[in-house]
Order: structure tokens, then C-alpha cells, then sequence
């Protein structure tokens, strides 16, 4: 075990978890929406996550520089060095305004371009993933804690998740052309990553765009279960890309 890294993750646990308190208040709310420069949809939750996360890391980590999206839309990107935390306050802001529970907070550790930790919580499935390098990953729900691992796929094919609001059909298609599925199922925000992670699914195959921010967290879990996310040329995925924007990637387990 690495006793610092745990011991640090158990602190990014605790932020997180204060940050979805603070979501699951909004979300309880006649809450208002409003639109980004990029035409993105914002609510209270996302500003309101986004401070007490950047506050708390500030204190914890003062040394490393802090990446997030809402900051981020804002101008507002730091310099980063070979560490840097990647947040997204408030990942599935979609399925937040449609009220289905699936969207979720995010704090990312990058170490050389690298996730090493991430936390991931549903709040309103009161589901946490969490995992570091050295620590392996886990799961919290119903008040308990209990390890994940990726899984072998089932001679009866693969089971896949993709996204339920940017979802691609064709695109889809073509990319599992060849491949055995068995099942294929929709979920949304970073839970798709995590869902791998967790042996729920064996592939999570994303043919749209993403950003830094909304796929380390879930990547560090699925990293620290066994699994990968490459891109489609079959590149292990990157962190501190200039525009922080990511190619097209799978998500897969062992």
C-alpha cells in the first residue's frame, strides 16, 4: 500500500463528498439554468462544487496547480507542471436538469501525464468509486467499502455502455464491427467509465468530445482496477494536452 497516496485519498474522498452535499442540495431546489459561452448548460451546483473544491485543495495541496471546468470556461487555466489536479464540479449536467441521479463529481490526481488518483461520486445514487496508484480501487455504498477489479470478458461477448447524450449510433456501429457484444447499455457522465471499472462492463467506447476534466477521475479508478483507455490509433490517453480537449477513446478492463 502507499501509505501517502492513501492517505491523500482519503482527503480528495472527504472533499468530495462535502462538494456532493453541497450538489444534492441544488439538485433538491427549483434550481436555475444557464448557458455557457459554448452553449453548454451551468446550474448553481457546478460554481457552488467547484469553490469548495478549489478551496480545499488549495489548502491541502498548495504546491500543485488546480485545472476545472467552470474556471476553466472562465479563462481561467493555471500553468501546470508535471502535477496537476483535473476537476470537474459537476460531471452529466444534463442528466443533473433531468434529474436521473447518473451525473457526478470529480477530482483527479495527473502525475506525468498520468492518473494516479481520482475520486467519482453519484451523489444521488450515493455510489463513490475511488482509486489510486499503489492503493488499488473501491467502491462505498450503503456505508460500505469493497475493492473492484476489472473483469475477463464472458465467451458470450462484451457487454458495452456508451453515452446516453452524445451518442452516435453509426459511429458506434462501425467501431464494434467484428466484436462479439452481448449486451450493449446507456448510463451517463463518468459512471461509464467507472461501471468497467468495477466489472459492470467491458467496454465504454466514447466517438464524440471530451475533456480532460470529465474522463481522469473515472480513468484513475478504472487504472487502479486493472483496466486502460487508449485511443483509437491504440495510444494509452494522455493528460496536459494542449486544449485539454481528448481524441476519440475506449475504456476497457482486462
Amino acid at each position: 500500500m502507499n501509505e501517502p497516496m492513501a492517505v491523500l485519498l482519503e482527503d480528495v474522498i472527504g472533499i468530495t463528498r462535502a462538494a456532493g452535499e453541497l450538489v444534492l442540495a441544488v439538485y433538491r431546489s427549483d434550481f436555475e439554468v444557464r448557458g455557457k459561452e459554448d452553449a453548454s448548460p451551468v446550474t448553481e451546483a457546478d460554481e457552488r462544487a467547484e469553490a469548495l473544491i478549489l478551496q480545499a485543495l488549495a489548502a491541502r495541496t498548495p504546491e500543485i496547480p488546480v485545472i476545472s471546468e467552470e474556471a476553466a470556461a472562465a479563462g481561467q487555466v493555471p500553468e501546470v507542471g508535471q502535477r496537476f489536479w483535473l476537476v470537474d464540479p459537476l460531471d452529466g449536467t444534463k442528466e443533473f436538469i433531468n434529474r436521473n441521479g447518473e451525473f457526478t463529481v470529480n477530482i483527479a490526481l495527473i502525475d506525468n501525464g498520468e492518473p494516479v488518483l481520482g475520486v467519482v461520486l453519484a451523489p444521488a445514487l450515493e455510489r463513490l468509486f475511488a482509486g489510486a496508484r499503489g492503493c488499488g480501487a473501491f467502491i462505498e455504498q450503503a456505508g460500505q467499502r469493497q475493492a473492484i477489479h476489472c473483469r475477463a470478458v464472458s465467451e458470450e461477448g462484451l457487454d458495452v455502455v456508451a453515452s446516453r447524450s452524445h451518442g452516435d449510433a453509426e459511429a458506434l456501429d462501425k467501431f464494434l464491427d467484428g466484436r462479439k457484444v452481448r449486451s450493449l447499455k446507456s448510463a451517463g457522465s463518468s459512471l461509464k467509465i467507472c461501471l468497467v471499472a468495477a466489472g459492470e462492463a467491458d467496454l465504454y467506447p466514447r466517438l464524440g468530445r471530451t475533456m480532460e476534466w470529465d474522463i481522469a477521475a473515472g480513468h484513475a479508478v478504472l487504472a487502479a482496477a486493472g483496466g486502460q483507455i487508449r485511443t483509437l490509433a491504440g495510444d494509452a490517453l494522455r493528460y496536459g494536452k494542449d486544449g485539454l480537449d481528448n481524441p476519440h477513446f475506449y475504456a476497457s478492463g482486462l
